[in-house]
């Protein structure tokens, strides 16, 4: 790919990632608009919004994927653990948003954004595995029931429009039911 078609790309995911992120009924037009290209530029990229949507969506699990993998090298299990559980939650909103665009655009995660998703998990059960190695997660507390935490927070969070205050309490609650108990 020559330099100004990875450019344009590149503008184009940054576009997407905000505006499909904003409002799940956003155009692809806003999307162009944002990016500063024409909108046969973002068609001969994406042929579909469903292509772009997908793209959009991928990448925000893969950045997610890349950041739990980075933290869990920490020196802190247990700080790395909640710090991602909060970022999750509080980034939730937009990748709600995209989610759901993607299904109004009458598509579901195809393989790559699957691909992303699986490897999230698979980060996430590092960190929540350190942490309870560390004594700062219960060891009772199985991937399957925090990840349906994580997932439950995050929707409820942006189901009920909490602000962070709000995030905050509702985190606090779910944190002191993962710590261990005396």
């Amino acid at each position: 790919m020559r330099a100004d078609a990875r450019d344009n790309r590149a503008r184009i995911m940054t576009a997407a990632d905000e505006v499909f992120g904003r409002s799940p009924t956003a155009s692809t037009d806003d999307v162009a608009k944002l990016a500063g290209v024409g909108i046969a530029t973002v068609f001969r990229h994406f042929p579909t919004k469903i292509d772009l949507l997908e793209a959009v969506l991928t990448l925000r699990l893969e950045r997610l994927r890349d950041r739990a993998i980075e933290l869990a090298d920490s020196n802190h299990p247990g700080e790395a653990f909640f710090g991602f559980f909060t970022q999750v939650v509080a980034e939730s909103a937009s990748k709600l948003a995209i989610a759901e665009a993607l299904t109004a655009a009458g598509s579901v995660a195809g393989a790559e954004a699957k691909k992303a998703g699986a490897g999230l998990r698979e980060a996430f059960n590092t960190l929540l595995t350190r942490a309870q190695e560390e004594g700062i997660v219960r060891r009772d507390a199985r991937l399957t029931e925090v990840y349906a935490l994580l997932i439950g927070a995050s929707r409820g969070a942006t189901a009920a429009g909490l602000e962070q205050e709000g995030r905050e309490r509702l985190l606090a609650i779910v944190f002191d039911g993962l710590r261990p108990r005396p």
